[in-house]
């Protein structure tokens, strides 16, 4: 699928913001409580909160920013902030040339990055840094409020898109965030409610339509959704996915761990059926899993503060047609991802770490859509904090895995 390539490969969002922002990008640490952050967000940018009856879980969102979910806490005003935000880039107010990095948990982009059908490089460019720039409806476009409620909200944008073979692509988006209840939240993980655990679970549904006369397909280039979820690291906080286990033959690799070098053993370790992945925010790495490994599911345990992060997101049974981000002219440039996740850390020895903070990512098939034809997208942030009994439970049943087994990951054995 993706082989050999190393620092040139797949380089995205906050990676390369490190190279273009440098010390403007470098934030200062974030706020201790979601009420902090969403006083400073408001300095900056229109915000919507969206609240449960409680007023316990809630989700702060940004029109300007695609309608992206800056962060949530499950615990009102005074509880943790989940969301990495970069600060001093939005206390800054300027924009940058290539991509501005505002952070956030659940941001809509769109790909692919790379390759022939790349909507990051324009015709003709070469596949280095200078000729990469994030197109404005993904960046810098502010989307329309279309509808609003206490627990959801509904943006919506109309663009056009030229990939590198110079395809157009007229688009239009629709995308709801919502605010799940506690109860549908636990349905959707599958267990019980744990009696002294505090949730928030936030859901988009991102919806592309092909708003022009002809339709999208293979032979010119195919869009994809691509949903990335931005959060505070810490020294123990690790990442883990599960994966469905069986031969390479069919399923191919585990895990496409080389898009900047390997990555040493105390910090990526593969197992038949999972994967462990440091997110501590010191060594910048990237993993990917192909859509015949992926479980459409993602999660993280940080140790220290006690927060379990489940990502869950739609992967249509069977479909293998994903958008491939190589920064080269491809042989498969629809053999890329259904998911990956992504560990901040300095770009060069000496060189400031973008926030530092890791991601979870998710991305829809390719969309060969024709006039008028859409497809949606659904993905599903869940972050819980408690005792670690209860935190247990749920790891083990979602995730497979007890939190000893990801607390002692990276452990030689």
């Amino acid at each position: 699928m993706r082989t050999n390539q190393k620092i040139t490969n797949s380089i995205r969002t906050g990676m390369l913001a490190s190279a273009l922002a440098g010390a403007a990008a470098q934030p200062a640490a974030r706020a201790a409580t979601f009420g902090e952050d969403v006083a400073f967000l408001k300095q900056h940018t229109p915000l919507i909160v969206l609240s449960d009856a409680s007023g316990a879980a809630k989700v702060a969102l940004s029109p300007a920013w695609q309608g992206r979910v800056m962060t949530s806490t499950a615990q009102g005003d005074g509880g943790r902030s989940f969301g990495w935000i970069n600060r001093e880039l939005i206390a800054a107010g300027r924009l940058q040339p290539h991509i501005n990095v505002f952070g956030g948990e659940d941001r809509f982009w769109l790909g692919p990055e790379g390759g022939q059908f790349s909507i990051f490089f324009g015709k003709g460019a070469k596949f280095q840094l200078s000729d990469w720039f994030t197109p404005a409806p993904i960046d810098t476009l502010p989307y329309e409020v279309a509808g609003q409620s206490r627990s959801s909200a509904t943006f919506r944008a109309a663009f056009s898109l030229t990939n590198y073979s110079g395809t157009r692509f007229d688009v239009k988006v629709n995308r709801q965030v919502r605010l799940l209840t506690a109860k549908s939240a636990w349905a959707m993980l599958g267990v019980q409610p744990g009696k002294d655990v505090s949730l928030v679970a936030c859901e988009t549904v991102n919806t592309i339509s092909n708003a022009g006369k002809a339709p999208w397909g293979k032979s010119t280039g195919l869009l994809s959704v691509w949903i990335l979820g931005m959060f505070n690291p810490s020294p123990a906080t690790t990442i883990v996915v599960p994966i469905k286990s069986g031969p390479e033959s069919e399923l191919g690799v585990k895990v496409t761990s080389d898009y900047f070098g390997s990555i040493p053993p105390d910090r990526l370790v593969v197992k038949e059926d999972v994967v462990y992945f440091s997110a501590d925010g010191q060594f910048r790495s990237k993993i990917g899993i192909n859509p015949r490994r992926s479980k459409s599911l993602l999660g993280s345990f940080d140790a220290t503060n006690r927060v379990l992060t489940i990502v869950q997101f739609t992967q249509p049974q069977g479909v293998t047609a994903y958008v491939n981000s190589l920064w080269k002219i491809q042989d498969n440039p629809f053999g890329g991802d259904a998911a990956n996740t992504y560990n901040d850390g300095a770009p060069s020895p000496g060189a400031k770490p973008l926030g530092p903070f890791y991601e979870l990512e998710s991305s829809s098939p390719a969309a060969a859509l024709a006039p008028g034809q859409s497809l949606t997208h659904v993905h599903r942030t869940l972050h819980l904090t408690g005792s670690e009994a209860s935190l247990d439970a749920v790891a083990k049943s979602v995730l497979g895995v007890s939190l000893a087994q990801i607390q002692s990951a990276f452990q030689k054995q």
